[in-house]
C-alpha cells in the first residue's frame, strides 16, 4: 500500500561500506528511482536458475511495472538495499511489510517478508549475510519484528543464509516450499555470529595486503632513486616470490623492463590479474591510479603518497575522496602516508615498504601509526651481533599512515588466527573505536600477548577519529583490564615483545636472583619489589664464580617449587675473554632447558665480547629438530651463510650496525646472528630455548612484571567471574522513572529526593541531607535526623573538601550547632553561598569514591578510589568496564595504591570491603541496565567496619549515546 515515492525523506544513514567473506568490499544503500537502468543491468547478468529460486517460475527479465515496483519505496512499509562495487548492484533485498493475512500493510503491523537476489558471480561472498544483517537493522528502525520468507527446498544456500543468522527462527514446509520465520531481536548468539564473520572478512582484507600473488608499483622512475624506484627495489631484493610488475606512464612505448622488472605504462596494460598495487605517485593523480587499479580488478592499495589529511582541510578532503574512490570498487586501503607493508614469510617474503632491507624472520608482528616510530621498531628487531640478536625476528609489519581506512582493529582481527605471529606490539597515537579495539583486544590476548605503548594522546593530523573525553591513564587502564600489556616507551615495547615471544609465561610473581655480583643482584631485587613481584634474597656466587658454578645454581633456582622466574645477574670475569664469555652463556642454555616452563632473564654488564657470546650460546649445545617434522635438519638460523652466498673476510655487513649495550640480547643459537633472508623461527616453544639478556636490571625486571602481570590475566580470563543478579533491584520501576524524568527534557541533574528513589531502586540507599538556609532551620533538621549531625557546605567549590574546613562533625547538640553554623558563615560567607545542609552522623570509617560515566566513544566506566584531595592529586583510581563481574570488583579495590588503609594498614581495623564490592556491582547494574544513566557519582562513601553510608550522590540522566557496535558490520567513515 505504497503512497508517495517520497513519503519518506532518502535514509542516507543507512548507507555503509562493508567487507565481504573474502575480504573485497561493497557498498550497501538503499534503492532509488534512479536505479531503474542499474537493476535492468543486474538482472540480465543473473542465472536463469536464480531467478527461478527467486520468483519460483522462470522469469527471463523484468517488466516495466517490476522495475518501478522495485526501485519505488517509501523507506517504510517497503524497503530495499543493494549492494554495488563499481557503483553496479551485486545483489539486491527487499522487505514488504504485511499484516496478518499476508497482505500489504502498514504500522502497527510488525511482520514483513524478505527476498533476496544475489549475481551468480558473487555467491558465495557472503554478500546475502552482510545484507540480511542491514535489512534487519532497517526492520527493527522501522517497527518490524519479525521477517517471513518462503524458499525452495533446491535453494539450499539462501536457506543456510537465513538458518545460520543466529536469530530465533521457526521452520515449517508446505505446498512444496520451506517456511522460515525468523524473530529480529538480536541474541548473543546471532551477535556471535555477526563478529565470527566480522573477524574472518577483515582478516582476509588484511591478508590480500600482507600476502599477495601479484604485485603492481605505480610512480617507479625510470633512473634509480625515488619512492617509486626505491619500493620496487625493496620488493624485488627482498626476494618476493609473486609477480612484480613497474608502472608509470612517462615509460617510453618501447620500454618492457626496469631492472629485469616487467614495465608498464598503465595498470590496464598488464595482461594478468594483480592482487596488490603500491601507489607513489603525486596525490593530485592517485584517483587517476584508483580508477585504472579498479577496473583492472585489484585487491588492494597501499598508497605511500602525502599530501592528505596531514596537510590541512584540502587534504582531509581529499582523503575523504580517497576512501569511497577505493571502497567504490572493492578495495581496501592502507594509508595514504603509509611506509608500507612487510611480510617475512618465505611464501611470501614481500618487502613493500621504504625499508632498505628486508627484517629478520620471525615471529612478532608489529604495528605502527607513524612511520617514524615504525623505522624504530623495524630497526631494533633488526640489529644482531651485539644488539637486538637471534631468531626472534618479524613476522608482519604494518604502518597505517593515515589510517584512512585499514586500522590497528583489522590488524589485530589478522593476527588472532595468523599461525605466523606468537606476540603482537603495537604503537598507536589514537584508537579511532574503541569499543571495537577493546572487544577484539580481549579475544587476541586470550590466546597471545598484545603489548602496546600509546603515544601522547593527541590525535595526528591525518586521523580523524572520534576523541574520548577520558584521560589516558584511564584508558590504559581499561586497556590492561582486558589483557593488554601497556606499556610507556619503544624501549619497553621491544623488551617486553622480546621476553614474550621466546620465554614461557610465569607462573607466578616469585623471582629467584643469582649471579656474581653482589650490587647487581641487590638492584635487581629492589626493582623486583617496586615492581611488586616476590623476590627472594640474592643469591651471590661471588666473582670467582664458575660457568659450572652458575649451571648448578640455575638448575637448583629452576627446580625450586617456589621459584616461578629466575633472572641471573652476571658481569664477565676479568681476563677470560670470549671463550669464557661463551662458556657462562652455554651454562646458563643447558640449565635453562631443564626446566622449560620457567622463565630466565639474564642482567649483565658487558664487557667485549659477552653479547657476542649470549648470541652464540647454544653453538655447543645437542642439535634440535622442530616439533612434529621428524628428520628435519638441524636449525642453522644463527650460522654465517656459507659458499657463494658468505661474506669475504673483514668486510662489514650490511644493515644496521651492531649495539654496543643499550639493547636486550638473547641467548640463542650459532653463530652471531644471521642475515636476512634466511628461515625464520619455528613456532612458540620450537627449537632451542632462548634466554633474552638486559643491559640493565630494571628494564629486565620491568619486561618480567609485565609477563607475570599478563600471565595472571590469562589465568583470571578463563574465569572473569559474573555479573550478579539482586533480588531486590526493581528495573523495571526504575526505567518508568527514568523515562518520567527524562520526558521533561533531554538531559537533566537530578535532585536529591529523585536521586535517592532512583538509587534506591536498585539498593543503594543514600543518607537524607535536609537543606539548612538559617540556623533555626539547621536545628530544626538536626531535631528530624537525631543528634549528633554534620553540618556541610555543598557550594561547588566547597562540596567534598573537609580539608578547607566546609565540612563539620560530631556536632551534639544544638548550641554546638549554632556556633558551628555561625563559624561557617563567619568564614565562606552568607548561606545564599554556601548551601549548607545537616546530615546524621556515620559510623567512622574510610572515606571513598564510586563514579560511573558513560563516554561516547569508550562506553561506560566504572572508577573507584579514596575520597579527597590526595587521591585526586595522585590519579590514585581504579577503573573497569561495565558490566563488572565480581571478581573485577575485588580487583578493583585492590588494585590502587592506597588500598592498604582498607586492609587494616599500620593496626586499625579492616573496613567491610564485602559491602563496599556490592556497592560497586550495584552502580554498575544500574548504569548497564539503563544506558540513560549516563553519570552517576557517590561521595563520599565512609567504608565502616561494618557495613557503609553514601553520604552524597549525583546522577545525571540523558538520552543514551548511539553505539555502533551493536548494529551491523560496516567499515568506519570519517
Amino acid at each position: 500500500m505504497q503512497t508517495s515515492p517520497d513519503r519518506h525523506e532518502y535514509p542516507a544513514h543507512w548507507e555503509a561500506d562493508v567487507v565481504l567473506r573474502d575480504g573485497g568490499t561493497a557498498r550497501i544503500r538503499p534503492i532509488t528511482p534512479d536505479d531503474a537502468d542499474r537493476l535492468v543491468s543486474f538482472y540480465e547478468k543473473v542465472s536463469d536458475e536464480s531467478k527461478y529460486y527467486r520468483f519460483f517460475a522462470p522469469y527471463p527479465r523484468l517488466s516495466a511495472k517490476d522495475v518501478h515496483r522495485f526501485t519505488h519505496h517509501d523507506y517504510v512499509d517497503r524497503v530495499g538495499l543493494a549492494a554495488t562495487i563499481g557503483g553496479e548492484f551485486i545483489a539486491t533485498v527487499r522487505y514488504d511489510r504485511v499484516g496478518a493475512d499476508g497482505r500489504p500493510a502498514s504500522g502497527p503491523s510488525d511482520e514483513a517478508e524478505v527476498a533476496f537476489l544475489v549475481q551468480d558471480a558473487h555467491q558465495g561472498r557472503g554478500v546475502a549475510s552482510a545484507l540480511l544483517e542491514h535489512i534487519a537493522a532497517v526492520a527493527r528502525e522501522r517497527g518490524i519484528r519479525r521477517f517471513s520468507a518462503e524458499v525452495l527446498p533446491a535453494n539450499t544456500k539462501m536457506i543456510k543464509v537465513f538458518t545460520d543468522a543466529g536469530y530465533t527462527q521457526k521452520r515449517s514446509f508446505e505446498d512444496g516450499v520451506v517456511r522460515l520465520e525468523l524473530d529480529l531481536e538480536p541474541t548473543d548468539r546471532s551477535l556471535a555470529v555477526q563478529r565470527a564473520r566480522e573477524q574472518r572478512a577483515e582478516a582476509r582484507s588484511v591478508r590480500r595486503l600482507l600476502a599477495p600473488g601479484s604485485v603492481a608499483v605505480v610512480g617507479v622512475g625510470r633512473a634509480p632513486g625515488g619512492v617509486g624506484r626505491s619500493i620496487l627495489d625493496n620488493i624485488r631484493n627482498g626476494g618476493f616470490t609473486g609477480r612484480l610488475h613497474a608502472v608509470n606512464r612517462a615509460f617510453d612505448e618501447d620500454c618492457e623492463e626496469i631492472d629485469g622488472v616487467p614495465a608498464h605504462r598503465s595498470v590496464r596494460d598488464i595482461g594478468e590479474p594483480v592482487d596488490l598495487a603500491v601507489v607513489a605517485v603525486p596525490a593530485d593523480r592517485v584517483p587517476e591510479v584508483v580508477t585504472e587499479c579498479g577496473e583492472h580488478g585489484v585487491r588492494g592499495l597501499v598508497v605511500i603518497s602525502a599530501g592528505y589529511a596531514e596537510s590541512g582541510p584540502e587534504g582531509r578532503e581529499r582523503q575523504r575522496a580517497l576512501v569511497r574512490h577505493a571502497r567504490a570498487y572493492g578495495m581496501r586501503l592502507l594509508g595514504p602516508n603509509t611506509f608500507g607493508v612487510i611480510n617475512t614469510s618465505p611464501d611470501v617474503r614481500l618487502n613493500a615498504s621504504l625499508a632498505p632491507e628486508m627484517p629478520r624472520p620471525g615471529r612478532i608482528g608489529l604495528f605502527a601509526q607513524s612511520g617514524a616510530i615504525g623505522i624504530a621498531l623495524l630497526s631494533r628487531l633488526h640489529r644482531r651481533g651485539g644488539g637486538v640478536t637471534g631468531v626472534t625476528g618479524v613476522s608482519t609489519f604494518v604502518s597505517a599512515g593515515n589510517r584512512a581506512d585499514v586500522s590497528g582493529n583489522d590488524v589485530i582481527q589478522f593476527w588472532y588466527d595468523d599461525p605466523d605471529t606468537d606476540v603482537a606490539l603495537m604503537y598507536l597515537e589514537s584508537i579511532g573505536n574503541p569499543r571495537k579495539f577493546v572487544r577484539l583486544a580481549r579475544r587476541t590476548a586470550a590466546v597471545k600477548p598484545l603489548v602496546v605503548v600509546q603515544g601522547s594522546g593527541t590525535t595526528p593530523q591525518g586521523h580523524a577519529v572520534r576523541g574520548t573525553r577520558l584521560p589516558r591513564a584511564t584508558v590504559a587502564a581499561l586497556l590492561r583490564q582486558v589483557g593488554v600489556i601497556c606499556v610507556d616507551t619503544i624501549t619497553e615495547l621491544v623488551d617486553t615483545g622480546l621476553l614474550l615471544a621466546r620465554q614461557p609465561l610465569p607462573p607466578g610473581p616469585r623471582v629467584a636472583i643469582l649471579g656474581n655480583s653482589e650490587s647487581l643482584g641487590v638492584l635487581t631485587y629492589d626493582r623486583c619489589l617496586a615492581e611488586g613481584l616476590r623476590p627472594q634474597p640474592p643469591q651471590d656466587l661471588t666473582t670467582e664464580a664458575s660457568p659450572e658454578d652458575f649451571r648448578r645454581a640455575l638448575c637448583r633456582a629452576l627446580a625450586d617449587e617456589t621459584t616461578d622466574a629466575v633472572v641471573v645477574t652476571a658481569i664477565p670475569a676479568v681476563g677470560e675473554g670470549a671463550a669464557g664469555d661463551a662458556a657462562l652463556a652455554e651454562a646458563l642454555r643447558s640449565a635453562a632447558e631443564t626446566v622449560p616452563h620457567k622463565p630466565v632473564l639474564v642482567v649483565h654488564v658487558e664487557f667485549g665480547g659477552l653479547a657476542g657470546a649470549l648470541s652464540a650460546a647454544a653453538s655447543t649445545g645437542p642439535q634440535q629438530t622442530r616439533p612434529g617434522r621428524p628428520g628435519a635438519a638441524p636449525r642453522t638460523e644463527g650460522a654465517p651463510p656459507s659458499g657463494a652466498d658468505a661474506e669475504p673476510a673483514g668486510k662489514p655487513r650490511s644493515g644496521p650496525p651492531p649495539r654496543t649495550g643499550t639493547g636486550p640480547e638473547e641467548i640463542t643459537e650459532p653463530g652471531n646472528g644471521q642475515p636476512s633472508g634466511t628461515a625464520p623461527e619455528g613456532p612458540r616453544g620450537a627449537g632451542a630455548r632462548l634466554i633474552t639478556a638486559y643491559p640493565a636490571a630494571e628494564r629486565a625486571v620491568r619486561a618480567l612484571a609485565e609477563a607475570v602481570r599478563y600471565a595472571q590475566w590469562r589465568r583470571e580470563a578463563a574465569d572473569p567471574g559474573k555479573v550478579p543478579e539482586y533480588e531486590d533491584i526493581d528495573e523495571k520501576g526504575a526505567a518508568a522513572l527514568i523515562d518520567g524524568l527524562l520526558a521533561r527534557g533531554q538531559g537533566l541533574t537530578l535532585g536529591m529526593e529523585e536521586t535517592c528513589e532512583l538509587l534506591g531502586r536498585y539498593g543503594i540507599h543514600v543518607h537524607r541531607a535536609l537543606p539548612a538556609p538559617s540556623p533555626e532551620a539547621a536545628v530544626e533538621a538536626a531535631r528530624t535526623l537525631g543528634y549528633p549531625v554534620a553540618l556541610k557546605a555543598t557550594a561547588p567549590h566547597l562540596r567534598h573538601r573537609a580539608d578547607l574546613g566546609g565540612v563539620r562533625l560530631d556536632l551534639a547538640d544544638e548550641e554546638q550547632l549554632r556556633r558551628t553554623y555561625a563559624e561557617l558563615t563567619d568564614l565562606f560567607g552568607e548561606p545564599e553561598q554556601l548551601r549548607p545542609v545537616v546530615q546524621a552522623m556515620a559510623p567512622r570509617g574510610v572515606d571513598t569514591l564510586v563514579r560511573a560515566v558513560i563516554d561516547p566513544a569508550a562506553g561506560a566506566v566504572l572508577s573507584f578510589g579514596l575520597a579527597g584531595a590526595a587521591s585526586q592529586l595522585l590519579d590514585d583510581m581504579a577503573h573497569r568496564l561495565i558490566p563488572v563481574t565480581e571478581r573485577e570488583a575485588v580487583s578493583m579495590i585492590r588494585s590502587i595504591r592506597t588500598a592498604p588503609l582498607l586492609f587494616g594498614w599500620r593496626g586499625s581495623e579492616p573496613v567491610d570491603t564485602p559491602a563496599l564490592q556490592e556497592l560497586l556491582l550495584r552502580v554498575s547494574r544500574l548504569v548497564d541496565d539503563h544506558p540513560e544513566v549516563v553519570a552517576v557519582t557517590l561521595e563520599p562513601v565512609v567504608v565502616a567496619p561494618r557495613g557503609l553510608s553514601v553520604l552524597g550522590a549525583t546522577v545525571r540522566l540523558a538520552p543514551p549515546p548511539a553505539r555502533d557496535d551493536l548494529g551491523p558490520r560496516t567499515l568506519p567513515v570519517y
